[in-house]
């Protein structure tokens, strides 16, 4: 059985702890089995190319590397709950037509993906 996270691609997270706590981004990826998330903007590293057909001149590429799923929190974008904008907890409710949806604990509204 694979492992699960509290968040998924294109959600708005932000950082609550380590180096770069309070930075918000968007994930990029998730990665369930080692329990990571790539955060746009968030643990950037350089990555050293040699010239290839795809990359002629070579050189240094910036890029994101993933950190733990457990440094994140989802940011609420329900309108009506107070902590909107704001991280909150994670739960799985289920809805009356039996379907799963992700759910703020503080105000109990679904969470969509952001547009």
């Amino acid at each position: 059985m694979q492992p699960k996270l509290h968040v998924r691609s294109d959600d708005i997270v932000e950082v609550i702890t380590g180096v770069y706590e309070g930075l918000r981004g968007r994930v990029l990826r998730s990665l369930p089995r080692e329990g990571k998330v790539v955060v746009e903007g968030v643990n950037v590293r350089y990555k050293h190319v040699k010239r290839n057909q795809r990359n002629q001149q070579g050189g240094r590429i910036e890029m994101e590397a993933p950190i733990d799923a457990s440094n994140v929190m989802l940011v609420c974008q329900n309108r009506e709950c107070e902590k909107f904008d704001q991280p909150v907890r994670v739960r799985k409710q289920v809805q009356e037509d039996g379907t799963k949806v992700r759910a703020c604990v503080k105000c109990g509204g679904a969470i969509t993906p952001a547009e």
